[in-house]
């Protein structure tokens, strides 16, 4: 079956649509969390705190609150638009069409990275009324963001399709996505933690997203970029991998 760009463009479409319309749950609220992070952690506290690596300490934070909010609604974005036509049995409208793997990953997963983007750029503008940053490798860090964004809503989706209840639906950004996010060096640097929780912060996958989103504005991090990328591209294949797999067994999606 040749690529069918016309059905990928009508789901992408679709997705984004329904993001629009609920602009105020998927826009708003993680905005008016972040700036409230910037105004407690960035404003009343960052006053106080010394600098890290030689950046302030409201600036440090800034990669972090970002990852925090983008790793939580692309997850929650995807996941949600693939499980409704599951809930609601649309589902099979889509399997019996003549719409290729390729395309429908494209239509989900691409309108749900649009959104992360738009969040994204939301939130840095937000910040910059809060702080003045500037951000060194810009291009680098826009291709990070779209990797982040691209793997957690090829992961989102692989939640939407493994959850049969809104509860586990929300039961991974929730439970462990957050908490993961902020023992992933949202807050601090590696070298500020006492052994032997700086070793076990290396174990946290999170941990590296966030470094390599922080060198990206600041050339500086814990950990080399090379390495976040290299987790990042790691868990974008295997992301990859079980999709590739549920659509070839109909895992969940044709029963």
């Amino acid at each position: 079956m040749s690529f069918n760009a016309r059905s990928a463009w009508s789901i992408y479409q679709r997705e984004l649509w329904r993001f629009l319309r609920t602009a105020f749950q998927s826009v708003l609220a993680p905005v008016l969390t972040t700036t409230l992070y910037f105004i407690v952690f960035g404003s009343a506290i960052g006053g106080e705190m010394p600098e890290i690596g030689g950046v302030a300490y409201a600036q440090f934070i800034i990669p972090g609150l970002l990852m925090l909010s983008l790793l939580g609604e692309t997850t929650s974005n995807s996941s949600f638009g693939i499980y409704m036509p599951r809930f609601t049995g649309t589902i099979y409208e889509l399997l019996s069409a003549p719409v290729g793997v390729a395309e429908t990953l494209i239509g989900f997963v691409g309108a749900a990275a649009t959104k992360s983007l738009i969040l994204a750029t939301i939130i840095l503008l937000t910040a910059r009324i809060f702080v003045p940053y500037e951000i060194a490798h810009p291009f680098l860090a826009l291709i990070f963001i779209i990797l982040v964004a691209s793997a957690f809503s090829l992961f989102g989706f692989i939640l939407g399709i493994w959850a049969d209840s809104f509860e586990k639906l929300g039961i991974i950004p929730l439970l462990f996505l957050t908490p993961l996010t902020f023992l992933g060096g949202t807050f601090y640097s590696i070298e500020m933690l006492p052994s032997p929780w700086s070793t076990i912060t290396l174990a946290n996958p999170i941990f590296y997203l966030v470094s390599g989103l922080r060198w990206t504005f600041y050339g500086t991090a814990d950990i080399s970029i090379w390495v976040s990328l290299g987790i990042t591209l790691a868990f974008l294949a295997v992301c990859i991998a079980v999709i590739a797999y549920i659509f070839r067994t109909g895992w969940r999606l044709r029963s």
